[in-house]
């Protein structure tokens, strides 16, 4: 089936779930209202691409018809002129069509949890990483998304040894997805007298949140431990045993929580963790044979990978997997990483394109 005749029966679903929609019959299944409606979300790119598809189409011809008849000698070159102009816009609208018509990853709407960890460099690996935590924070909010904190070990002195948090809104993990691996930091630590540069690093982990239907946790597998949270948090944090820490027995994964007052809360939190750990593993079983065919030049998910370095004295970055350098550091820091996760987006689709042209 070529590309056009692909898109014809994509529009005449797409039309058919606008009727279902509108037929009163459906109006009191509200499951069914929500499945019509993401459906038709998904499909809607995709529609209006054709609809611009198609007028380039119509253009082109009517182009090459005032072309081909001769009659007006002037009309003739303003319509080759706009030809290639129109032929351009065609290329690009198939390969945008092509991307759009590849299987989607079924996490990319999915909130995610995120973990942040120092590691080698000391005092100033948790410095970064409590930097890297307050850039991802940024960016967030920046993009209206919600933010709970699940679970945080700082130092007392400005860094973090872990933070562990979730983040809720609309495409979330499809935007950080490419976030997983080990980030490096190059820069003058502030206990540094002698004003040499130090390298240090922390780690990344993004995962998709996990729904109950998904993982299938059995009660007897885990240990779960009550102890009192340590930090600050008044007397009922100094007090009362409200921290949770769950040990999933048969995979090894340990998860805690104690950032609320509430043992009930912290464990429903921790339980959040160890679900969306567990289909991480679940899925990177499942991606294995893919990977092992294919290597993924922009994710491989493992956080053993360094991926990207953060240079102050030459207020630079760098992303090693795409070969891409930004001079916009303290920007970056604040939150603005809006570039870096659009060029990640436009290799992995490239790269994806390239794939299935190969198949």
């Amino acid at each position: 089936m070529d590309l056009l005749e692909r898109l014809k029966k994509i529009k005449e679903k797409f039309e058919r779930i606008n009727q279902q929609l509108s037929d009163p019959a459906f109006l009191n299944d509200r499951d069914k209202i929500v499945s019509l409606s993401r459906e038709r979300s998904e499909l809607e790119a995709i529609i209006q691409a054709y609809e611009e598809y198609s007028d380039v189409l119509k253009n082109i011809d009517g182009n090459k018809e005032i072309i081909n008849s001769g009659i007006d000698k002037e009309l003739s070159n303003l319509a080759e002129s706009e030809l290639s102009d129109l032929e351009s816009k065609k290329i690009l609208l198939e390969e945008k069509i092509k991307y759009l018509l590849l299987p989607k990853d079924p996490n990319d709407n999915k909130d995610v949890i995120m973990e942040i960890r120092a590691g080698t460099g000391g005092e100033e690996a948790a410095l970064f990483a409590g930097d890297l935590f307050r850039m991802y924070t940024r960016y967030s909010e920046r993009k209206g998304w919600r933010i709970e904190l699940i679970d945080i070990n700082d130092t007392g002195r400005g860094g973090i040894k872990e933070a562990v948090f979730s983040i809720g809104g609309d495409n979330v993990f499809g935007e950080l997805k490419f976030e997983s691996g080990v980030h490096r930091v190059q820069r003058v630590p502030e206990t540094e007298a002698n004003g040499r540069v130090h390298t240090s690093a922390a780690s990344v982990a993004v995962l998709p949140e996990a729904e109950d239907v998904q993982i299938d946790i059995n009660p007897n597998d885990l240990r779960i431990d009550i102890f009192r949270s340590g930090g600050a948090g008044g007397q009922n944090v100094n007090k009362v045993e409200t921290a949770v820490r769950i040990t999933h027995l048969p995979s090894g994964i340990v998860v805690q929580c104690q950032d609320e007052r509430s043992q009930l809360k912290n464990r429903q939190k921790a339980m959040k963790v160890l679900r969306a750990r567990l289909y991480d593993a679940k899925l990177k079983e499942q991606n294995a044979e893919i990977s092992a065919q294919r290597k993924t030049m922009v994710r491989s998910g493992d956080r053993s990978d360094k991926i990207r370095t953060y240079n102050y004295p030459q207020n630079r970055v760098t992303d090693h997997r795409i070969g891409l350098t930004l001079y916009n550091l303290s920007n970056i820091m604040e939150g603005d990483i809006t570039e870096l996760i659009e060029q990640l987006k436009i290799a992995d689709r490239t790269e994806k394109l390239q794939a299935s042209a190969e198949i």
